[in-house]
């Protein structure tokens, strides 16, 4: 459908008949009735024209999505699965006793644990209750959490091949442990496309002043897949997005000016030169553009009721808390993002686990519970993906001597995350470790099973969104993952 031309207008308000006189009232019904339909012509061709560029490459899902966005909320470090979800009493009472051969199968240690001259198992100094219809099992220093059990699907049985932090953050972001590889968002973005072209379709935002192992920008980066797919990280400063503002002196007028004539001499150097980067060059200009009212609006929390900002906590009105950041993806949620990527650092306790654990829950776990509520509460939920979790969990020995400030090494081979909204299936938990929490033994559930299983929500088949890169056909999973459906609704 074309927008209607001024040439056109003279059909759209009916001439006057000469045994039908036109009175005032009639004149502004007929005319009132015209503007509309000029205006509603202009809405549906701008649509239709967004429609065919921001669907993606897919143009349309698979089959019917039960999720249209994420929120990954990724807890960067390793949080002890022992200590948060998956209550192991054996270890409280074989504290001190060394772990079993026959438990740890000849599996590889870190070099942190490895040399170790003996690997004592020890318990979690917190204590656990059940909660939801469930019954899962829930520490103390996660209450929020525990009620929105009902909510939330907990899968025990995550596991990996990655031992250390890097390949680890990156495999559950890329799918792959080497980096380079487009991220998770990027996928989405590319697949999918964007709801909103005032707003990126893959942001990121970090928790300030985190300490522990660095997040590089490959983590949200779009690998060999076009560039506007990126992530664009939103900062907790004066100017959420860098670059966006326009210099002093310099209006909007001026810039639009500008880039009009820029994007000119791109389409010449296309003309000759037909590299994709350089429209895309030109996508990431015009998004900036519109971006400089977009942001302003979708990062001022001034018009939040006060009863929702009690609820993410006292850290809400901080920018860059963990706090600030949930109340802000579900500002963007709201908005049509389709892919909302928070971390937050510091969760690798090596030492001193009993005192760094609880500070770091009561960072996230009021925050990141009000945001499932808050979902809910707005009818957002059902098609919006929360998920949380880290790159590993931890072992049940201790790290060193056993003291009463002990820690965990990290451990690949099974750990906690969980799920909510989106097609998940609400109040479950899902697969089972031994009693000693070393090892899976019901219903493990891999990196790739995972990707594919979020795929499949949002309407993908993980094995049909591929990109051809250096003579191969690339994708999320590689050439592995598969449908768990014992955690869909």
């Amino acid at each position: 459908m074309n927008p209607i031309s001024a040439s056109q207008c003279q059909s759209v308000v009916p001439e006057p008949s000469d045994s039908l006189p036109l009175n005032r009232r009639s004149l502004l019904q007929r005319f009132g009735l015209g503007l509309g339909g000029i205006a509603l012509n202009e809405m549906l061709a701008q649509e239709s024209q967004g429609a065919a560029v921001d669907r993606g490459v897919l143009g349309a899902t698979h089959h019917f999505a039960k999720a249209k966005r994420i929120i990954y909320l990724f807890m960067s470090g390793g949080p002890s699965h022992l200590d948060l979800f998956d209550y192991k009493p054996l270890l409280n009472q074989r504290n001190g006793e060394q772990l079993p051969d026959s438990v740890r199968g000849g599996q590889r240690l870190t070099g942190m644990s490895g040399n170790q001259s003996s690997i004592p198992m020890v318990g979690s100094p917190f204590k656990f209750t059940q909660h939801g219809q469930a019954g899962g099992w829930f520490s103390e220093l996660l209450p929020h959490t525990a009620g929105i059990a009902d909510d939330i699907c907990v899968a025990r049985s995550m596991f990996t091949e990655s031992i250390n932090h890097g390949p680890g953050v990156t495999f559950f972001q890329t799918g792959s442990q080497i980096a380079g590889r487009p991220s998770f968002g990027s996928w989405l973005s590319y697949g999918l496309g964007a709801d909103n072209t005032n707003l990126p379709s893959f942001t990121v935002l970090i928790t300030k002043g985190k300490g522990g192992q660095p997040l590089g920008s490959h983590l949200w980066g779009s690998g060999f897949l076009p560039t506007k797919h990126q992530g664009v990280l939103f900062r907790a400063a004066k100017d959420p997005v860098l670059y966006l503002g326009n210099p002093a002196g310099i209006s909007a007028d001026s810039r639009r000016l500008m880039l009009d004539r820029l994007k000119e001499l791109h389409e010449h150097q296309f003309a000759g030169t037909p590299d994709a980067e350089i429209q895309n060059r030109i996508d990431h200009y015009e998004m900036a553009f519109r971006m400089q009212t977009s942001i302003p609006e979708v990062t001022d929390l001034s018009d939040e009721p006060q009863h929702v900002l009690d609820s993410y906590g006292p850290d809400v009105k901080t920018p860059g808390t963990f706090a600030a950041n949930c109340l802000q993806a579900r500002r963007l949620a709201e908005k049509g993002v389709r892919f909302i990527q928070l971390y937050h650092q510091d969760w690798d306790h090596h030492g001193g686990l009993p005192g760094a654990l609880p500070k770091l829950c009561k960072e996230t776990d009021q925050p990141a519970a009000a945001l499932v509520k808050d979902l809910k509460q707005r009818g957002l939920l059902d098609d919006t993906l929360v998920v949380w979790g880290g790159e590993f969990g931890r072992t049940a020995y201790c790290q060193g001597k056993i003291s009463t400030n002990f820690g965990r090494d990290h451990h690949p081979r099974c750990f906690s995350a969980w799920f909510a909204g989106g097609g998940i299936k609400a109040g479950s938990v899902y697969g089972e470790t031994d009693e000693f929490g070393y090892n899976t033994v019901k219903d493990g559930l891999h990196i790739h099973d995972f990707h594919a299983t979020l795929m499949h929500l949002l309407g993908i088949d993980h094995e049909r969104l591929t990109y051809k890169f250096q003579g191969r056909r690339y994708r999320l999973t590689d050439v592995h993952g598969k449908l768990v459906k014992g955690i869909v609704a």
